[in-house]
């Protein structure tokens, strides 16, 4: 069973990177995965929250995610946090993959 400390660890955790970009994949139900990236925007007692990034240029509203932290516990959501060096690295990655395209 697990305990108190690994939660409250899974939490802290999530505390220390609001604001840092993450990609998250959920199980939705039977063979049903849903991967998407967004910022930690706050963190509760129960739950935190994940800012989406807009996927759709038709939808302007923004929309937020929230977990529990059991669900990471549980491994039925994923997280990958990336740091701000991590940020950096993929923003120079991609504009050196549109460069390519155009060339």
């Amino acid at each position: 069973m697990y305990g108190q400390n690994d939660i409250s660890k899974i939490k802290s955790n999530l505390s220390e990177n609001i604001g840092n970009k993450v990609r998250l994949t959920a199980k939705k139900g039977r063979k049903q995965i849903v991967t998407r990236e967004g910022v930690i925007e706050s963190t509760y007692p129960s739950i935190f929250t994940v800012k989406l990034d807009n996927q759709n240029e038709f939808f302007t509203t923004e929309r937020r995610v929230s977990y529990s932290y059991a669900d990471v516990l549980t491994k039925s959501v994923e997280l990958v946090i990336y740091t701000p060096e991590d940020e950096a690295e993929l923003s120079e990655a991609e504009s050196e993959v549109d460069v390519e395209d155009i060339v």
